[in-house]
């Protein structure tokens, strides 16, 4: 199961990969700054034989290889009318978040060839080339990911948002955990073969747009 001690395992810099991908909200858990959001279950790529039921949960590591910048827009709902004597009102309704994530030249593949993460540690089983520079998903996991979630899932977003964590203590210094979890569908996922490889790998360009629900 996933864990603070496995997601600092599974980081190859000092904060983790900016997004991360889960079929489940997570839980909050009890980390050195307070509660922090860690995904339930198991990451894809972990060894079947390691793990128990995978209803508990799957989730997926985004790579910041050439990763491009994350673009957030944020729609806010309401209602304008005019009243009588011409002034506006408005109905507010919600506020909802649109990322689009792109990465140039991503190669097609994390590993160069099915690789185990250790449940507990987070650290990479076995001596595998690494083709994406912190061993998150490539452009093959990416799709994979796609055609296997029609529905919504989670995004878990790293980045210095310190404003969620206000009220807790130490707001400042979380930047090496997951601020933020938004329920998404994808709204277009799209890829180019940009370079074939010799017998290792391809280089993918990918674009990700998604809608939080």
């Amino acid at each position: 199961m996933a864990t603070l001690n496995y997601l600092a395992g599974r980081k190859k810099y000092s904060r983790p990969q900016a997004l991360l991908f889960s079929n489940n909200p997570g839980t909050l858990v009890s980390g050195p700054n307070g509660p922090t959001h860690v995904p339930s279950g198991y990451e894809i790529g972990t060894d079947p034989t390691q793990i128990g039921n995978l209803t508990d949960g799957i989730f997926l590591i985004l790579s910041d290889h050439n990763r491009s910048a994350i673009d957030i827009k944020h729609n806010r709902l309401e209602q304008r009318e005019r009243t009588i004597n011409g002034k506006m009102r408005s109905f507010f309704i919600a506020d909802k978040s649109v990322f689009t994530i792109s990465w140039q030249n991503l190669p097609s593949r994390s590993f160069e060839n099915t690789i185990n993460f250790d449940t507990t540690t987070g650290k990479e089983e076995s001596e595998l080339k690494r083709y994406t520079v912190d061993g998150g998903a490539g452009g093959n996991e990416l799709l994979n990911w796609y055609l296997e979630s029609p529905g919504s899932f989670y995004l878990f977003l790293a980045y210095d948002k310190y404003n969620a964590f206000q009220g807790q203590d130490n707001v400042m210094g979380r930047l090496n955990e997951y601020q933020e979890v938004k329920e998404v569908f994808i709204t277009d996922f799209s890829y180019n073969v940009n370079k074939r490889g010799s017998n290792t790998h391809d280089l993918w360009d990918v674009t990700i747009s998604l809608e939080e629900v």
